[in-house]
C-alpha cells in the first residue's frame, strides 16, 4: 500500500466580512468559488471554498468568515504563509494589479532560487505568489481580467512557524513520507515526490517568537491529501500508533477527514480526494448555490435568514 501523503489538499483560514472575502479571492486573485456551504459546527457561518475549475485538491483555500471576528496574531505554533504558483514572467502583472486594487504587497524577492511576491489579503492573511523552479502545468481558472498566462495555478507550499522544528519534521518524514530538500538559515524545506505540485512544506524555526493566536487573518488548519478512505484509515492507524490523539473519520460531504494536532501546535487534517465537489451540483454551477449538509437541510429557511447576503458576479 502506498503510504505517502499526496501533498496539500486544502488550507482553511479565518476571515471577517464575507462579501469582502468573496470579492478579494474571486475578483482580485481570480480564483473560482467552487463551494458555498456552511461551517458544519456553526451553520450560521458560511464556509467558502476557492480553487480551480473543479476544486482540485492542492488548489483549495477555504474560509470561515465571521463578520465581527477579532484579529489574530501571527506567531509560532501555526501555519503562517500560503504559497501559490504563478507562471514565469507574471509577477510584474501582479505587482501592477495589486497596486491598482490597493493590496498590501512587497518587492519581488527570491527564496530557494525561486522568485516570490508577498502580499496580504484584506484581513491580513500572509500569502506569496511563487514562480516555481519547475513549471506548474495545472490549468488555472481564468477571469476577464486575469488570463491563464498570469493566473494562479494552485498551491506551491505552506509555511509552518515553530519554536522547534524537530518534532514536526518527524511527522513529515516518518509518517507523511516527505524528505528534507534544503535549508536557508532557519527555514527548512520539506518536499514529497508523490505528487508534482502542492508538494512543499517549509518549517521556520523561531524559538523566541511568541505563540500565535488563531483568529481573523490567520490559518485555522492545514489539510494533507490522501487518495481514498482506505488510505485515510491506514494513516489513522499510523498516527494513533505514534501516540497522537486523532479523531474518528468525519464526513465533510466533499471529502472524508481526520484531524490531529502535531507537536508544534498546528492543527493537521488528512482529507480524501473522494467524492469531490461535483457530488451535489454540476461543475458548471459550482459555487452558485448554497449547499447544506443533510443534517441542516430542514433548517434551510432559518439558516438563510441568518447568513449575510452575498452578491456574486
Amino acid at each position: 500500500m502506498e503510504d505517502r501523503i499526496l501533498g496539500l489538499h486544502h488550507i482553511t483560514a479565518i476571515a471577517g466580512d464575507a462579501q469582502r472575502n468573496y470579492d478579494f479571492y474571486t475578483k482580485v486573485l481570480g480564483l473560482r468559488l467552487v463551494k458555498k456551504t456552511v461551517n458544519f459546527d456553526d451553520p450560521g457561518t458560511y464556509h467558502f471554498y476557492y480553487g480551480n475549475e473543479n476544486g482540485t485538491p492542492g488548489t483549495i483555500l477555504t474560509f470561515f468568515p465571521w463578520k465581527n471576528v477579532n484579529p489574530g496574531r501571527i506567531g509560532t505554533g501555526m501555519a503562517t504563509d500560503i504559497g501559490y504558483t504563478v507562471p514565469a514572467g507574471s509577477l510584474d502583472f501582479w505587482s501592477d494589479h495589486f497596486e491598482k486594487h490597493e493590496v498590501r504587497f512587497g518587492q519581488v524577492d527570491e527564496q530557494f532560487g525561486e522568485q516570490i511576491l508577498r502580499f496580504e489579503d484584506p484581513d491580513g492573511l500572509h500569502i506569496q505568489l511563487v514562480v516555481p523552479a519547475k513549471a506548474d502545468n495545472r490549468a488555472p481558472w481564468e477571469t476577464s481580467e486575469i488570463k491563464k498566462d498570469v493566473a494562479i495555478k494552485g498551491f506551491h507550499s505552506i509555511v509552518l512557524t515553530l519554536r522547534n522544528i524537530k518534532p514536526t519534521a518527524s511527522i513529515l518524514t516518518d509518517i507523511f513520507g516527505y524528505k528534507l530538500l534544503k535549508q536557508e538559515g532557519n527555514r527548512y524545506r520539506f518536499i514529497t515526490d508523490a505528487i508534482e505540485n502542492a508538494a512543499i512544506v517549509d518549517l521556520v524555526e523561531e524559538p523566541d517568537v511568541p505563540h500565535g493566536l488563531v483568529a481573523g487573518g490567520t490559518n485555522h488548519h492545514v489539510a494533507f491529501r490522501v487518495k481514498n478512505d482506505e488510505l485515510l484509515m491506514h494513516f489513522r492507524e499510523k498516527i494513533a500508533g505514534k501516540g497522537y490523539n486523532i479523531t474518528p473519520k468525519i464526513d465533510r460531504n466533499y471529502f472524508f477527514s481526520l484531524y490531529f494536532r502535531e507537536p508544534g501546535g498546528v492543527l493537521f487534517e488528512l482529507a480524501t480526494d473522494n467524492p469531490g465537489f461535483a457530488i451535489d451540483e454540476p461543475v458548471n454551477e459550482l459555487g452558485t448555490h448554497l449547499k447544506l449538509p443533510v443534517q441542516y437541510e430542514p433548517e434551510r429557511a432559518s439558516i438563510e435568514k441568518v447568513l449575510p447576503k452575498l452578491i456574486q458576479s
